[in-house]
């Protein structure tokens, strides 16, 4: 099969060839098929031009996933704008100060997001439009008000006679290293930072999903059930299923486990996309149990009753999966080996890859068949992986990477982006890891401790641990997760407490739930602390003054 050197063209010609098919779906909600999606493209850019969007000028949205999100995501990277995916999470303050650092001149937005922002506050704005049914809500720009009143007569115009395949013709990207998207890592001002994907990173990633799961066509379903603002998601649940004329179904509500379940049994989709910590709740609160029961354990020390209950378990838990699909592909964090030697054990059909939004993301992965217990693969296509140890396959070092999913750097952010690569051009990636003999893979630690969150948000603990470090009586803290919660350890100014007349434990304790429950105002629901444990001694360092992570971390 012949593809394109250019991504944008790759789109292109899948919305010609799939013009009568369905591409999206809201659940239980409106379906577009690739001719209406094209439709709306191309309304947007009659929109984009007359309102004197430039090729390379910034385009923010933020909202929960549904057809909407992809339509202006599609149109702002098939017209040369560059779209800013930003994660509906966030608190307002911090969507304001991403669209503000990243130069956005439109912001799309759902209505539920616009209530909570102050417009006032993005000065560089030049339009504001409700994501939800793509009405105006701001504009600086009288031409942008007079495309979207008279759209339909600009489109007739534009295209009078049928609106057919031959119709669209997309700009092409000038080069591979062309800027295509930034997406933030983080919501917070001294913590976020923009990471600028170039197109040849976005097509890389699109040609592996087509190296290695051959089988997701035109005929094939996907449920969405990642943040599309999250590279994970926007890359495998929407961008390569668009180049192939897949159908992508979007939840546009909580991804909670009896929302998913049943999405999978009514749509059957061909691939699924997870984080971790779903398939552990499905491990730990569906199998476990049923597991421990005493019968159950005795029959699994059967060795020909062993194979007939796994294969029972693997049948049941594939069925709830919908049957259909190809492999579960786990990754944005570590699974737990608990689980991943159980699924092993059973056949269940699951991979676990490495990535992050740096490459957009994929660094690593095996299929199902070829992969091995607490690994995550080997290098993707296009990409290399080094250790930087002098042992590198015994002794843990830096991972380190270089290839096509790199990204240009950091946006407006120079000595990140110097601190990012090596002298010899290879990325940081902060982890620390290990590689076997057959170049597979194996992560030891994340030294950039970011905790990812139960729908595959990004989580960095220190942006917390900075206000909770601030709050009355607090000398230092640490952000930990728990079973999938976020529990704070807090090493109290005990002296500074007593003084004041907090002399009891009950009392420090008290304050200390207090400072959390401020904190927690200013976080997003998949970050906030469900728990306080108090400390009774200073952390661990090391001798840079650093806590020891690693040893708290359970």
């Amino acid at each position: 099969m012949y593809v394109s050197e250019s991504l944008i063209e790759i789109i292109e010609e899948s919305f010609k060839r799939n013009w009568n098919r369905p591409a999206l779906s809201d659940f239980k909600g409106i379906t577009l098929y690739y001719r209406d999606v094209a439709r709306r493209i191309a309304k947007m850019h009659i929109i984009f031009r007359e309102g004197g969007v430039k090729e390379g000028d910034k385009i923010a949205i933020c909202s929960r996933n549904h057809s909407n999100w992809a339509v202006v995501f599609l149109s702002c990277l098939t017209y040369g704008a560059v779209p800013v995916p930003i994660l509906h999470e966030f608190k307002p303050s911090n969507i304001e100060h991403i669209v503000n650092h990243s130069d956005s001149r439109i912001l799309f937005a759902g209505s539920v997001i616009l209530e909570g922002l102050t417009l006032s506050h993005m000065q560089n704005l030049n339009t504001v439009i409700c994501l939800d049914d793509f009405s105006l809500v701001q504009t600086k720009n009288t031409a942008v008000y007079m495309a979207m009143e008279h759209l339909n007569e600009l489109f007739g115009k534009a295209y009078p006679k049928i609106f057919g395949p031959d119709c669209i013709s997309y700009r092409r990207e000038t080069s591979r290293e062309e800027l295509a998207m930034i997406n933030y890592t983080s919501g917070t001002s001294g913590f976020s930072k923009g990471v600028m994907l170039p197109y040849r990173a976005l097509r890389s990633n699109v040609l592996f999903a087509y190296e290695v799961l051959p089988s997701i066509n035109e005929t094939s379903n996907v449920v969405s059930i990642l943040p599309s603002a999250h590279m994970y998601g926007l890359m495998f649940e929407l961008l390569f299923e668009m180049t192939v004329g897949a159908h992508v179904h979007f939840l546009t509500r909580v991804p909670s486990p009896s929302v998913i379940v049943k999405a999978f049994e009514e749509i059957k989709p061909k691939i699924i996309i997870s984080v971790p910590l779903v398939i552990e709740k499905i491990y730990k609160n569906r199998l476990l149990p049923f597991l421990s029961t005493p019968g159950v354990r005795f029959l699994l020390r059967l060795p020909v009753t062993d194979q007939r209950i796994k294969k029972q378990i693997n049948d049941t838990l594939t069925s709830s999966f919908g049957g259909e699909f190809e492999e579960v592909i786990i990754g944005g964090a570590a699974f737990n080996k608990e689980a991943d030697n159980f699924f092993n054990s059973i056949g269940f059909r699951y991979t676990v890859g490495y990535g992050m939004t740096e490459c957009a993301p994929i660094i690593a992965y095996a299929d199902w068949k070829e992969k091995r217990v607490g690994s995550c693969g080997y290098a993707a296509p296009r990409m290399k992986i080094r250790i930087d140890s002098d042992h590198p396959r015994t002794v843990p070092g830096e991972i380190q990477v270089k290839g096509d999913n790199t990204m240009l750097g950091y946006y407006k952010n120079e000595i990140a982006t110097r601190d990012a690569f090596t002298k010899d051009g290879w990325m940081r990636t902060g982890d620390l890891g290990i590689l076997d003999k057959d170049g597979f893979l194996y992560i030891k630690g994340r030294s950039k401790n970011m905790i990812l969150g139960p729908s595959g948000q990004n989580i960095y603990p220190e942006e917390i641990e900075s206000i909770i470090n601030n709050m009355p009586y607090v000398v230092e803290s640490l952000v930990i997760e728990d079973d999938g919660k976020m529990v704070a350890l807090i090493y109290p100014d005990l002296e500074g407490a007593s003084r004041d007349g907090l002399t009891t434990a009950e009392m420090i304790e008290a304050k200390m739930n207090e400072n959390i429950r401020i904190v927690n105002e200013e976080m997003p629901n998949y970050s906030k602390i469900s728990a306080v444990k108090i400390m009774p001694e200073e952390f661990e360092k090391t001798p840079k003054r650093s806590i020891k992570r690693y040893i708290y971390q359970n």
